[in-house]
């Protein structure tokens, strides 16, 4: 018999994965705490569950995509958590929880006779939405082969080791490098803009050569040449990826200056800016520099 799948948190990310896994024709138990993002799935057949412990009497197999290590540990260790659900053996993290988050969670489950997966996912809303993520999988081996279809499901699987917590270190090289990515060539692009070159033909430009990368690939064209702003992550999100990089970083006593001074940015422009789409990163670097870095008659 297949195994029951539990998944935890629909929000942007979790809903379209939870959705491929609806679409390959799994039977899934979810929970949110916003019961607006729960209704389309019981309107598709799936069963909603009141609590985290309440889903994990439910589900063999459960996947959490949550925002912060602080409410992935409060999830799953608490008091009305997953892991006192009474049939729930694996737990898969699709989260951005941190190496050492990850290692606590994992021993604490282990006294419990239960399994935890780490498996973080890479390549946004659109990733998810079109299977295509890429999955990060660190843990016992023999349960990651065991559950490769249903993770195929949401993107192509990478397995980092059996350590927990790996998979997490490999998500934070990751995203600094994606933040890193955004930070600089918005500044880049400012300047051009500043000298009078137009920020689409800068575009078509730099991804026609070396300077290309995920930023002017991707959430350039998207969503800052067109002013919508609003590729589906926060920046409170990716100023946590990468304060969390960093701390790792530390912990490993390692003194990282270029990543400092992304993270200082990062911080600034959810400082300024608020917690908005962290595409929203180019109006801070525009209104320091007074130019705008939009595609010729599109919004300001």
């Amino acid at each position: 018999m297949a195994d029951t799948i539990g998944f935890v948190g629909l929000g942007n990310m979790g809903n379209p994965m939870a959705g491929r896994l609806m679409d390959a024709g799994h039977r899934l138990v979810v929970h949110d705490v916003r019961p607006e993002s729960v209704a389309p799935f019981t309107g598709r057949g799936a069963v909603a569950a009141a609590s985290p412990r309440a889903l994990a009497d439910q589900a063999d197999v459960i996947l959490v995509s949550l925002p912060t290590p602080p409410v992935v540990e409060s999830v799953v260790l608490g008091q009305d958590g997953l892991s006192q659900g009474r049939r729930v053996k694996t737990i898969v993290d699709l989260s951005t929880t941190g190496p050492r988050a990850a290692a606590r969670i994992s021993e604490a489950l282990r006294g419990q006779n239960k399994i935890w997966l780490d498996s973080p996912v890479s390549g946004g809303v659109g990733g998810a939405r079109a299977g295509t993520l890429a999955v990060m999988v660190s843990g016992p081996k023999a349960e990651f082969e065991r559950l490769s279809d249903v993770l195929k499901v949401i993107g192509k699987l990478f397995y980092i080791g059996d350590r927990s917590g790996l998979a997490q270190t490999m998500k934070l090289v990751n995203n600094l490098l994606s933040g890193t990515a955004m930070a600089l060539t918005s500044e880049a692009l400012a300047m051009g803009a500043k000298a009078g070159i137009d920020p689409a033909v800068m575009i078509d430009v730099v991804n026609a050569g070396s300077g290309r990368n995920t930023a002017s690939m991707d959430k350039f064209p998207k969503s800052i040449l067109t002013g919508k702003f609003d590729y589906g992550f926060a920046t409170r999100l990716m100023y946590k990826d990468i304060n969390l990089f960093i701390e790792e970083a530390e912990a490993m006593g390692l003194s990282l200056r270029t990543a400092a001074a992304v993270r200082q940015i990062w911080f600034e422009t959810l400082q300024e800016l608020g917690d908005d789409d962290f595409t929203t990163i180019a109006r801070l670097i525009e209104r320091r520099a007074g130019v705008t870095l939009r595609s010729k008659g599109g919004p300001s």
